[in-house]
């Protein structure tokens, strides 16, 4: 009797999380695909997206057994600071979008802009943006945007945890946001705008913290291409 024996190569591939300081511009996803080719590991995912004009922290899972432990941070409150540009309205709620003017906006004093900010204060229902990747009928709502079509959508239930002006010069204001998970900041921006019955667009965002992990903390493309490994953490 032949006895054969296999000899079973098994690769160590590292796993953890990173904090990374995502730019303006790119896609949530142009991050990951530059994470695989830093890293040669293709099980990569992203615990909450950014729009691609927004800057700030993501948290990112590598290897399969972070991957498998991600949907624990995706319903975390976040943080952000936001500047939105009164006077102007736009289809995507931001400014990357079709841009309409107010012609019969006129300067707001700051103490109505701190009552209407008050009102968004605590729990409340939210309608998703048509230009959101979320999925209704198996569909991203953006796609169907981009074609022209709005359809119904269900609100849903989130919480604004703090809501703080920073700093006022019209037409530009800056607000500080903590919320919960799923809260859409151009949407409340743009319902701001309609509260103070101006009009308003999310010029500028940045998400500053998830939870208890701070943008501080967190590193770009450029300094994890070498290294990167250094740069793990076990959340």
């Amino acid at each position: 009797m032949v006895e054969f024996y296999y000899m079973i190569k098994i690769e160590f591939q590292p796993s953890g999380f990173l904090l990374i300081n995502k730019p303006s511009g790119p896609t949530s996803h142009d991050i990951i695909d530059g994470l695989r080719r830093i890293t040669g590991i293709k099980k990569i995912g992203h615990a909450g997206t950014l729009d691609p004009f927004a800057s700030g922290l993501l948290i990112v899972a590598v290897g399969r057994q972070a991957t498998k432990e991600i949907s624990r941070f995706v319903k975390m409150d976040k943080e952000y600071i936001a500047e939105v540009l009164l006077g102007q309205e736009s289809d995507t709620f931001d400014r990357t979008g079709k841009i309409t003017i107010k012609q019969n906006a006129t300067i707001i004093s700051q103490e109505k802009i701190k009552k209407a900010l008050e009102q968004f204060a605590g729990r409340q229902k939210q309608l998703p943006p048509m230009y959101s990747a979320k999925k209704v009928g198996g569909k991203k709502l953006y796609e169907l945007a981009r074609r022209g079509e709005t359809i119904e959508r269900t609100p849903s239930v989130i919480e604004i945890f703090e809501l703080k002006l920073l700093g006022y010069n019209w037409p530009k204001l800056k607000i500080k946001i903590r919320c919960s998970s799923g809260t859409y900041i151009r949407s409340l921006v743009h319902d701001l705008g309609q509260a103070l019955g101006s009009g308003a667009l999310t010029s500028e965002l940045e998400r500053t913290a998830i939870n208890g992990y701070n943008l501080t903390e967190a590193n770009n493309l450029q300094t994890l291409q070498k290294n990167w490994q250094t740069y793990l953490i076990n959340i």
